[in-house]
């Protein structure tokens, strides 16, 4: 429910769930909460455990995570400095579906390789 007390939909364009949706749909943002489902990582650790991900992309998803309220940052007051983060209570609600999301993923990856190969033969 939104604060105008409307519902909210995702299929309407003006809707604020479109973005919530846009963030959690990410391909980064859902490796990220299952790197932190375990609990707090510091950055060296996500950028080892998420391979690919350039630490731009790695800085940008967790500023966003944090903006939304999934992912908690704390800089501890140290030489050197260290800052660690972690899912919040509203970022641990995520790890379910996007597990899921996840193995299926592992699951069929075989058969999405198989129909975009039969795809790319019919249409070339």
């Amino acid at each position: 429910m939104l604060p105008d007390g409307k519902p909210a939909d995702v299929y309407s364009a003006p809707c604020p769930s479109r973005a919530a949706l846009d963030r959690i749909a990410d391909k980064w943002t859902a490796l990220l909460v299952g790197a932190l489902a375990d609990g707090p990582r510091r950055f060296g650790e996500l950028r080892g455990e998420v391979e690919g991900i350039s630490e731009k992309m790695l800085t940008q998803t967790l500023r966003s995570l944090e903006r939304d309220g999934l992912v908690e940052r704390t800089a501890h007051p140290s030489v050197p400095p260290r800052v660690d983060y972690e899912l919040t209570e509203l970022g641990r609600t995520l790890d379910g579906p996007l597990r899921a999301v996840r193995e299926w993923a592992e699951q069929y990856v075989n058969e999405v390789r198989l129909a975009r190969l039969s795809y790319d033969r019919r249409t070339s």
